[in-house]
């Protein structure tokens, strides 16, 4: 009766060994180091010259790079709304100056 009772139910060998893989296969692709991209393309397709400042709640600044060739400026206003802001607009140009010296 003691024999029965230590009897505990094995997984498989053959289901250990891939779930062994599984977890080596995830773990290598996070070790990899390969930056996550959520997009590969502009974010900002339209501008517009300038919001007022007291309706911008965050400023986001994208530098060129592989995904897109010109600086992004994404601002997200306080009723939930993102507006890409025109990087070379004067207002603009100061918001982002407040910002660096904050």
């Amino acid at each position: 009766m003691a024999r029965a009772a230590s009897a505990v139910p094995r997984a498989p060998r053959l289901l250990q060994v891939a779930l062994f893989l599984l977890l080596l296969v995830v773990a290598c692709r996070r070790a990899a180091g390969a930056p996550v991209v959520s997009e590969l393309r502009c974010q900002c397709l339209q501008t517009v010259q300038g919001i007022h400042l007291k309706n911008i709640q965050s400023v986001k600044v994208t530098s060129p790079g592989p995904h897109c060739a010109q600086t992004e400026v994404i601002a997200t206003l306080k009723n939930g709304q993102e507006a890409c802001l025109n990087p070379e607009a004067p207002l603009v140009k100061k918001i982002i100056d407040k910002m660096l010296n904050k």
